[in-house]
């Protein structure tokens, strides 16, 4: 469980920091991400985002363990 979460740490430390280069190529601005902008605030949800990272990841993980 330990190395589990230890690797889910530093797997979420490398999206934070590969950020601003994956938004370049569109990742984070798909149809279906949810923005709601009013005068003195933004919610942003990326809900197509993190359909289309989870599937990614889910197929790797299948592929590796095969």
């Amino acid at each position: 469980m330990a190395r589990f979460l230890i690797t889910l740490g530093i797997v979420s430390l490398m999206a934070g920091l590969l950020w601003p280069y994956l938004s370049r190529i569109g990742l984070g601005r798909l149809p279906g991400d949810v923005v709601i902008e009013r005068e003195s605030m933004t919610f942003y949800f990326p809900l197509m985002t993190c359909l289309l990272l989870s599937a990614v990841l889910s197929l790797v993980y299948w592929v590796l363990n095969r």
